[in-house]
């Protein structure tokens, strides 16, 4: 199946007024998932044991946090999060940042 990395399909699973956020849950053990986060806002930030999962920041700059680790994030950027590490997105610019997120399992987050 082919996806367009800024419309990957499936279902919005969440939306409010920090993001919009569409999983794709064609595939048996990962989800592909989609968040648009409105500037000046921040993702929850969580932690999930068994999980991995791989942010592609396609569109927009922010600020990526990963344990104790804070480093910017921009276009192209691919951010590897271990199993069990705390993970958190800040949009601290003026424009709408795109990522895309893959996941194996179920979403439990």
């Amino acid at each position: 199946m082919k996806l367009n990395i800024l419309d990957i399909g499936g279902k919005v699973v969440k939306e409010d007024d920090r993001y919009k956020v569409k999983d794709n849950s064609t595939l048996k053990n990962l989800i592909v998932s989609s968040t648009d986060l409105k500037p000046g806002k921040s993702t929850s930030g969580h932690t999930h044991a068994g999980q991995e999962e791989v942010y592609n920041f396609v569109k927009g700059s922010g600020t990526m946090k990963v344990d104790e680790s804070v480093f910017p994030v921009t276009e192209g950027d691919v951010i590897l999060i271990e199993d069990g590490q705390f993970h958190q997105v800040i949009n601290d610019s003026e424009d709408n940042l795109y990522f895309v997120c893959v996941f194996d399992g179920s979403r439990n987050h």
